[in-house]
């Protein structure tokens, strides 16, 4: 497994009152681009604070990013950007499964994140949520058009209806 593009790692020792500020360089933005299947990834940056309970930590903030990405039908570029909040845990890895065994999340254990040792990785949090404010079928004005150039009909022309469409009944 390779190395992730945006690594900020984060010794619990070393957590402050101060809120962590996170940017990602060119290089890290063009990898993460890549990984996301971008265009271009022109700002990622982040504002966390940082709230230690023993080895569970609270991470609040947020994520300012922009980014290109290509049309979902037209492939055109589109300029997109996200300006969310994140909340999010970082717990200790857990030891009561078996690696391949299933298991069920509570929905308070859906945003944690574990983490093993001393130390989490703030940045490809970040990272991971970028990914989920990325659009994958973003489409832009020209999409309309593709559809139409490539043959593919909307929902009402293709629907169970549609081959009735044709016919019609005489008139008496």
């Amino acid at each position: 497994m390779s190395a992730p593009e945006f690594s900020r790692m984060v010794d619990l020792r070393q957590i402050t009152a101060a809120p962590v500020q996170l940017s990602a360089n060119e290089g890290e933005r063009k990898a993460l681009a890549g990984r996301f299947g971008l265009v271009s990834l022109d700002r990622l940056e982040a504002t966390v604070s940082l709230e230690a309970d023993g080895p569970v930590v609270s991470a609040k903030g947020r994520i300012s990013a922009v980014w290109v990405q290509p049309c979902a039908v037209s492939g055109e570029d589109l300029a997109q950007s996200a300006d969310e909040e994140i909340d999010l845990r970082f717990v200790p890895a857990r030891t009561d499964h078996a690696p391949d065994e299933e298991i069920e999340l509570s929905e308070d254990e859906l945003d944690e994140i574990e983490y093993t040792g001393t130390s989490f990785d703030l940045g490809e949090a970040v990272a991971q949520s970028l990914a989920l404010a990325i659009d994958p079928f973003a489409t832009g004005p020209e999409a309309e058009a593709a559809r139409k150039a490539a043959g593919i009909v909307n929902e009402g022309q293709a629907g169970a209806f549609a081959a009735l469409a044709g016919l019609k009944l005489p008139k008496d």
